[in-house]
């Protein structure tokens, strides 16, 4: 319903490194007569239920190499095309608008110095030798938490994976019961040793768009009251059982649970 003859694209964000689903969004980008972008920023290690990794259905998507994703180079990230022209274009771009013969300072478009250093660039293909190894600790992290949080009422787990759609796992976010202070409850785990984030905020009510669009609370109720229920938990490949419990423990005493 959102889209219009201004309409450009779609963004489909595959949140959290779940899986969105990209046949209905390609289904209406088809009936639209508009691309899709991923971003699978949150995703690398993910897959479609045909087993298509995410970001590799041919489309552009994007990754992100953050310090606290799958796979960091501490900064930056990548892109995947399924277009040879697209790439050959994007690979000038990102090269100071270099012609693609890459001849000493022709330059036959606009660009920008959007290059990964050559250091970074090490460090990640360094890590892309042990992706599934740590991968399979994400899970496995996962897996601790879901067995220690279980029973407790009105705490939302992350999704499990469904329809054979599999997740890359980026991030452990639960929404708190309703009633329950989010932001006091962040502060109250880090009285106790344990640090957590609000995450992720409601977009919309960010300063920009407030004041460049001015959107205001109620206009996405649902966004809304996710956004103000989650928590992200410690995570990450090395953590062990003994940390995931002491976190669950101080979580299960918050929210008063035996």
């Amino acid at each position: 319903a959102a889209v219009t003859e201004r309409t450009r694209a779609l963004l489909p964000v595959h949140i959290f490194g779940y899986p969105a689903e990209m046949p209905a969004f390609e289904q209406l980008a088809e009936r639209h007569g508009v691309a899709i972008v991923e971003d699978a920023c949150q995703a690398l290690g993910a897959r479609h239920v045909d087993g298509t990794p995410v970001g590799g259905r041919g489309q552009p998507a994007v990754f992100g190499f953050y310090a606290n994703k799958q796979l960091t180079t501490g900064e930056g990230g990548m892109i995947t095309l399924g277009a040879p022209a697209l790439k050959e274009r994007i690979d000038s771009e990102r090269n100071q608008g270099r012609a693609p013969d890459m001849g000493w300072l022709d330059h036959d478009r606009l660009g920008f110095n959007y290059r990964l250093s050559d250091i970074a660039c090490a460090l990640g293909i360094a890590q892309l030798q042990r992706l599934g190894e740590m991968l399979r600790s994400r899970a496995r992290v996962a897996g601790l938490y879901r067995e220690a949080l279980a029973g407790i009422e009105d705490l939302t787990l992350p999704c499990e994976d469904r329809g054979g759609d599999q997740r890359g796992w980026f991030v452990f976010v639960v929404q708190l019961p309703h009633g329950v202070d989010r932001d006091e409850s962040v502060r109250a785990l880090g009285a106790r040793g344990i640090q957590s984030k609000p995450y992720l905020p409601a977009i919309h009510l960010m300063s920009f768009y407030r004041e460049r669009f001015g959107h205001r609370e109620g206009q996405f109720p649902v966004c809304e009251d996710v956004a103000a229920r989650s928590l992200a938990l410690p995570f990450f490949p090395e953590m062990t059982e003994e940390q995931v419990a002491r976190v669950s423990q101080e979580l299960r005493a918050l929210l008063h649970v035996d």
